[in-house]
């Protein structure tokens, strides 16, 4: 710690940090551009100036970048100095010449940075009176508007794209005053982050263009924390609303999870909750056998007969529902009667991941720890597409073995243009075993491309490098042992190892192979992290919470003699074969299914209810780590939109059943599932209930400028109308209630006084870069149990052998188009990959096909038309095929097919 001056006050910092860093964090409001407490200072934009003093007997003093000086004991500086004070306003103006008056039209208007500078500086006038330059604008795709001519030249934005998230399409063009900050022509932005320009950007050069399709000024939106519903990882975000739809997603700080950014299926994939293929109303199957809609009272009175018959019942849940919609499910069917939803092979895999997490040496790393692990080998993921923010985690990893070297020559970690110095290209450990090319394989040590039998043999191969302990794998080829030993001597020497796995291969020998490596590793008393990656927001809840698979669920059908399916948020025909399902379905009398998206099931359904989004409900996900995250309601919705768990409540006590009776809130729900669930136990501890106030005060979802609520309603009535009440959370649907610092899982909204942009979250903070106040949302639920014995696993395959007229064909994951939900919004579909077939270029010679050739591709029984793709990356006698898109949306992988 150091004791520093500022304006005759004292403060106690922290020398590890700049002047800047450590004013903000004190609440001392600084002006500043460049610096980003992600990316580090640069000294580039000179707004953050200071006076600086020697000692007390300098009365003079010189200007400085607050952001460039280290918060070394006894410094003494002014913030309010006039000369500082007067440099820094100059500054502005600098900034400002070039700069259109165009804040009415602006869409940054609101919540504007540059806004927010211009007023703390006290820059009011405009004394420039000469030609401004001016720039053509680019098309940078469906997610991104671009307006150069507000630019002022921070520089941000090219940090962010290339040197964290390390994007090659975008940079700065130009010298002085003559800077361009594009690509080199006109195209879509290629990184998958490329969204967070939006709010990286201090002014309104890059804005959201989905937003501009349903315009709605900042202040007019309401608001509610929640969580990423495309994969997962678990980010947290902002739902903000606007006459009854989602008009945009916010990133919402996490220090543990996605820190200050989103990637762009998670920021853009909203608008599936405004689609034309939502379900609005409850629907019927009438006696022309078509489905039609019907009121509630209607089907509640046909359900009222169906479900008195509650042995008769089955039911099965879905990964993309609550926790607490598929605990009312289980608790309504019974344990032998409920099933997860989800698909043989995801529920095995799931399960096994779920056994080592709980019993196994090591935990699971959140995206912080992820981001400081020192070394790095990945089995078996294609990490960008199937969990993107921890490939940005991962990014950011391959820095901490280099910057050893910056510590050791004493410069300061915020010091960006210094580090970059020392580290040139330099990069830690950092080993890719995959069936195909990635994306992160530019950041690789080695890259190794096989059939996932063979890269569960290297992982194999690695763990008994590490412990004899661990079974020896055989025949292993000399290239492959001198790989394995490579990669083992790289995580031996690291302070910070890191395996990477996951479930999208199908493949429990790869799973097993991750586990003996973590386990070898947990053996020299590292900090060994391991990361299983799982598909969708709650696959580790339903996984948590138990039951079978949707296969399991097909094969007992005629054993449980039941005449009723109640299916939850899930289409069957994603998680089995068409066949299947179409035999399943026909079985029962009933097929009640509750869902927000029309799809294949639910046009087989007997009886559809409308379920809610997370934009009209409220509930809990489990992340791939086990964090347990509340995500809130974000607006009123009028329609017969509820949760799952609501809609089976209605239903059972009208048939007279009890089981739900004192459920009147989601509260009374959580308090069941923490009680009866013991994996899902301190549940209840993720956010506050919906008693929660401050000063007698429910948090408010809109801003104290919110205006136009009588407006809006003008056709019903022109009186100011009650609003309405939110039973399950401590928020209301207005501006009346708090709006100070609230507990951390129910920040809404980022602002304080002086500060209308998210760069106000330094206020929300314990440590700027660190923890918000009170502590980062969301609770653990797994964690290993330390010390114990572990069974290495033992089921090393042999060696893939290739066959003359089949290939083994795997999963191939889009970022955009493999999520079931973001591909409903008409931009990521723009982006969406179409259908194709993969294939090696000695595999395509001697099948003599071309790219762009469309053979016949005949798997299980089914024949498609596929057009092929060539690459040097996929092994011999593999091929890959694109899963979810729109075409492959029932493909079920892996398998063996034929071309």
């Amino acid at each position: 710690m150091a004791t520093i001056y500022v304006d005759g006050k004292t403060y106690e910092v922290n020398h590890v940090n700049n002047l800047l860093h450590e004013c903000l964090q004190k609440g001392i409001d600084i002006p500043y551009f460049c610096w980003h407490p992600a990316m580090g200072s640069v000294g580039s934009c000179r707004q953050c100036a200071v006076k600086q003093y020697k000692d007390e007997n300098d009365a003079t003093g010189q200007i400085v970048m607050s952001c460039m000086v280290p918060a070394t004991d006894g410094t003494k500086i002014s913030v309010d100095d006039p000369e500082a004070a007067a440099f820094r306003k100059s500054v502005i103006e600098w900034l400002m010449t070039n700069h259109p008056h165009d804040c009415p039209i602006c869409d940054e208007g609101g919540e504007c940075h540059l806004q927010d500078m211009t007023v703390m500086t006290g820059h009011a006038y405009r004394r420039f009176r000469f030609k401004k330059k001016t720039y053509i604008n680019q098309y940078l795709g469906p997610l991104i508007n671009h307006e150069m001519n507000r630019c002022i030249q921070c520089y941000r934005c090219v940090r962010f794209y290339k040197d964290y998230a390390h994007g090659d399409d975008f940079d700065v063009f130009g010298a002085h005053n003559h800077v361009y900050f594009g690509r080199h022509e006109d195209g879509v932005l290629q990184n998958e982050f490329s969204g967070n320009l939006v709010e990286v950007c201090p002014t309104g050069v890059f804005t959201d263009k989905t937003l501009k399709q349903h315009y709605t000024r900042k202040w007019d939106m309401t608001t509610a924390p929640s969580i990423c519903t495309h994969c997962g990882v678990g980010c947290n975000t902002i739902g903000a609303e606007r006459y009854g739809g989602v008009r945009r997603i916010l990133n919402r700080y996490n220090g543990q999870v996605n820190g200050y950014f989103l990637c762009d299926r998670g920021r853009y994939g909203y608008d599936y909750v405004n689609s034309a293929h939502r379900i609005r109303t409850p629907m019927r199957r009438k006696s022309n056998g078509e489905l039609g809609t019907a009121s509630k009272d209607d089907v509640i009175g046909n359900l009222k007969n169906i479900l008195a018959r509650k042995k008769k019942v089955i039911g099965i849940g879905s990964p993309r529902a609550s926790v607490e919609s598929n605990f009312a499910l289980k608790k309504f069917v019974g344990a032998d009667k409920y099933y997860t939803g989800l698909s043989d092979t995801a529920s095995k895999l799931v399960e096994q991941v779920i056994g080592i997490l709980k019993n196994g040496p090591v935990r699971s790393p959140s995206l912080k720890d992820i981001r400081e692990s020192d070394a790095v080998f990945i089995l078996g993921e294609d990490v960008t597409n199937t969990a993107p923010m921890m490939a940005l985690a991962l990014r950011q990893s391959v820095r901490q073995a280099p910057l050893k070297l910056v510590d050791m020559v004493k410069i300061p970690r915020w010091h960006e243009y210094a580090v970059q110095d020392v580290i040139q290209q330099r990069k830690g450990p950092f080993f890719i075993a995959g069936v195909a090319g990635t994306k992160l394989d530019d950041i690789a040590t080695r890259t190794y491309y096989a059939e996932p039998d063979d890269i569960a043999r290297l992982g194999y191969a690695v763990a008994h490098l590490l412990d004899n302990n661990a079974p020896a794998v055989k025949k292993l080829d000399e290239e492959i042992r001198q790989l394995a030993e490579e990669i083992a001597q790289a995580l031996s020497k690291a302070e910070r190892p890191l395996i990477v796995s996951g479930i999208s291969l199908g493949s429990e020998v790869i799973i097993h192979a991750a586990a003996n490596v973590a386990a070898s590793l947990s053996k020299e008393q590292k900090r060994t992290n391991i990361s299983y990656i799982v598909p969708e927001a709650n696959t580790m809840g339903v996984g948590l919470l138990g039951g079978g698979s949707v296969g399991d669920a097909i094969r007992s059908a005629r054993e449980k003699k039941a005449d009723t399916v109640i299916i939850f948020e899930n289409d069957l025909y994603r998680r089995a074969n068409k066949e299947s399902v179409d035999t399943f379905l026909k079985q029962f009398e009933n097929v009640i299914v509750i869902d927000y998206l029309k799809n294949n099931t639910t046009e087989k359904a007997t009886v559809v209810l409308p379920a809610g989004t997370f934009g009209e409900t409220g509930g809990t996900f489990v992340n791939y780590e086990g964090r347990a995250q509340r995500y809130f309601q974000v607006y009123y919705q009028k329609d017969e939109l509820k949760e799952s768990w609501r809609w089976l409540r209605e239903a059972t006590m009208a048939a007279g059943h009890n089981d739900f009776k004192e459920w009147d809130n989601l509260d009374a729900v959580v308090g069941a599932v923490n009680r009866e669930a013991a994996a899902l136990r301190n549940i209840n501890v993720a956010a506050p209930t919906s008693r929660f106030s401050i000063s007698g005060m429910k948090m408010s979802r809109s801003s104290a400028r919110y205006s136009g609520r009588t407006a809006i309603r003008a056709h019903e009535n022109v009186h100011e109308q009650k609003p309405p009440d939110d039973p399950d959370a401590p928020f209301t649907f207005t501006m009346e209630g708090f709006s100070g610092l609230k507990p951390p899982a129910l920040n809404n909204l980022f602002w304080a006084p002086r500060w209308n942009s998210v760069q106000s979250l330094t206020r929300f903070q314990e440590e700027i870069g660190g923890p918000l106040r009170g502590g980062d949302p969301g609770v653990r639920l797994i964690e290993p149990p330390g010390n114990i014995s572990f069974s290495f696993f033992t089921d090393i395959p042999a060696a893939f052998e290739k066959r003359d007229d089949e290939f083994y064909t795997v999963p191939v994951y889009h970022i955009f188009g493999s999520d079931e939900l973001s591909i409903q919004a008409s931009w990521i579909q723009e982006l969406t990959a179409k259908p194709y077939i993969l294939l090696n270029r000695r595999d395509a010679e001697t099948k003599k096909l071309n790219a762009g050739d469309e053979p016949d591709v005949q798997l299980s029984g089914v024949t498609l038309k596929l057009p092929v793709k060539i690459s040097d990356a996929i092994p011999q006698g593999v091929a890959g095929m694109p899963v979810g898109i729109p075409g492959m949306d029932n493909v079920l992988l892996p398998g063996w097919v034929k071309i």
